[in-house]
C-alpha cells in the first residue's frame, strides 16, 4: 500500500492500474474508489496496486466494507494512518470463489455505470437543446436566412419566429421577451435545521445539506423534525441549487428530505420544469465565478445575481407545445437515478454478507436477476 502527500508527492509517480484508492484526510476520509487503468494518486490518498494474486476488484469490494474512517490516527486534521489499516483481521476466500463474487458484483454496479452514462446522454441533450434554442437561437437564425431548421419537424419549427428584433439582451426572437430567473421561478431558502431537531428516533426527515446533493444521497445525513411545512420537504424529481460553497444544481434523485440553508428548492407556477431547470443550469458557470471571486471562506451569490441573470423567452403557450419534446428526457434522467438507488440499496446489501460468505453466490446472483428483469 502506497500513500500520496498532501502537495500530490508520491511514493511513486504513477500507479499501475488496475488499483484501489482509499481517501486519506478530510471528507474523503475512508472512501474507497476502484481504478481499471492506470491512474495518478493525488491530494492526501493511500493506494493499493500489489494484491498478491487476489482479484482486485475483490479487495475494492472487501475495503468497501470495512468502515475505515473510524481508524483516524487521532490527529486535529482527522487521517487515516496506513499503519492502522495493515493491523485489520480480515477473512479472505480463495481466488475462484473471489472471482464470483466479483463476477456477481459487477453485475449489477455496470448496470448502474449504464443508467448513470445514460442520465449524463440526456442531461447533455436537454442542455444542448435548450442553448441552440434559447441561447444561440438557432432555429430562427435558419428561418431568417430562409434555410429549414435542423433537427426538428415543421410542427415544431413553426413554434419559432423568423426574425430578430433589438431588446435590453441585444437581437432577440420577435415577439419574445427577457426574463429574469427569478422573474419564472421561486427559489426558496432552506433552514437552519439544527433550530428544528426530530420529535423521536423513529421519527424524522434526513437533512440535505450541500454534501447531501453532490453526494445524491442521504446517507449518514444529519436528521431533522418531520413536521416542517412542506414547502421545506424536498422529494424525488425537485430541483435543488446550492448557491454557496460548492455550487450545483441538480435534479434530486436521492429519496424525501429536509432542505437546509444555503440550498435553494426551485419551483415554478409559471414555466414548465425543464425550462427553469435547464435556464438556471445555463447560468451556473456565471455564477460559480461570481462566488470564486468572492472574498470570505465560502464563495456564494446572492438573490441579486438571480435578478441579473436574464435570457429571452417565448409565450407560455410556446413553452407548453415544445414540452413533450423536453419534458419526458428530464423524467427519463429522474427515472434512469431512482433506477440507479434501487440497484445501489440492493448492492449495498448484498456486499457485507457475500464478503463475508453470509449469503450464497448463487442466492445473490438469483435476487440480482430479478432486480434486473
Amino acid at each position: 500500500m502506497g500513500s500520496a502527500g498532501p502537495n500530490g508527492t508520491h511514493d511513486v509517480a504513477r500507479a499501475t492500474g488496475p488499483g484501489v484508492v482509499i481517501g486519506r484526510s478530510g471528507a474523503s476520509i475512508g472512501r474507497v474508489h476502484f481504478s481499471s487503468s492506470d491512474y495518478w494518486p493525488h491530494n492526501t490518498c493511500l493506494y493499493v496496486t500489489d494484491f498478491c494474486g487476489n482479484n482486485p476488484r475483490f479487495a475494492y469490494y472487501l475495503l468497501s466494507t470495512l468502515d475505515l474512517a473510524k481508524y483516524n490516527s487521532g490527529s486535529a486534521q482527522p487521517s487515516l494512518n496506513r499503519n492502522f489499516i495493515y493491523s485489520m483481521p480480515v477473512e479472505i476466500p480463495g481466488r475462484r470463489e473471489q472471482d464470483e463474487i466479483v463476477e456477481v458484483l459487477q453485475t449489477i454496479d455496470d448496470r448502474i455505470d449504464l443508467l448513470r452514462q445514460t442520465n449524463a446522454t440526456l442531461e447533455a441533450i436537454a442542455q444542448a437543446l435548450f442553448k441552440s434554442w434559447f441561447v444561440d437561437f438557432d432555429p430562427v437564425r435558419a428561418k431568417a436566412e430562409g434555410r429549414e431548421p435542423e433537427g426538428m419537424d415543421a410542427e415544431t419549427a413553426a413554434l419559432f419566429p423568423s426574425e430578430f428584433e433589438e431588446s435590453e439582451l441585444g437581437a432577440i426572437p420577435k415577439g419574445w421577451r427577457v426574463g429574469a430567473l427569478d422573474s419564472f421561478a421561486t427559489y426558496l431558502n432552506g433552514l437552519a435545521l439544527q433550530k428544528y431537531p426530530p420529535e423521536s428516533a423513529e421519527e424524522y426527515l434526513p437533512v440535505i445539506k450541500i454534501a447531501q446533493l453532490r453526494a445524491g444521497h442521504t446517507n449518514s445525513a444529519d436528521k431533522a423534525s418531520a413536521q416542517l411545512k412542506p414547502e421545506y420537504i424536498v422529494r424525488d424529481g425537485d430541483v435543488l441549487f446550492s448557491w454557496s460553497g460548492s455550487l450545483e444544481v441538480e435534479l434530486w434523485c436521492g429519496g424525501v428530505g429536509a432542505l437546509n440553508q444555503h440550498l435553494f428548492k426551485v419551483t415554478s407556477c409559471k414555466v414548465p420544469k425543464w425550462f427553469y431547470y435547464l435556464a438556471t443550469k445555463h447560468f451556473l458557470p456565471g455564477f460559480r465565478d461570481i462566488a470564486a471571486h468572492k472574498a470570505t471562506t465560502m464563495g456564494h451569490i446572492q438573490r441579486r445575481h438571480l435578478a441579473e441573470a436574464r435570457l429571452a423567452m417565448p409565450a407560455l403557450a410556446v413553452l407548453d407545445e415544445l414540452s413533450p419534446l423536453m419534458g419526458p428526457l428530464l423524467d427519463r434522467r429522474v427515472n434512469g437515478g431512482l433506477q440507479a438507488r434501487e440497484l445501489v440499496a440492493i448492492r449495498d446489501s448484498l456486499l457485507p454478507r457475500l464478503i463475508s460468505g453470509k449469503l450464497p453466490v448463487k442466492e445473490a446472483r438469483d435476487q440480482i436477476d430479478e432486480a434486473l428483469q
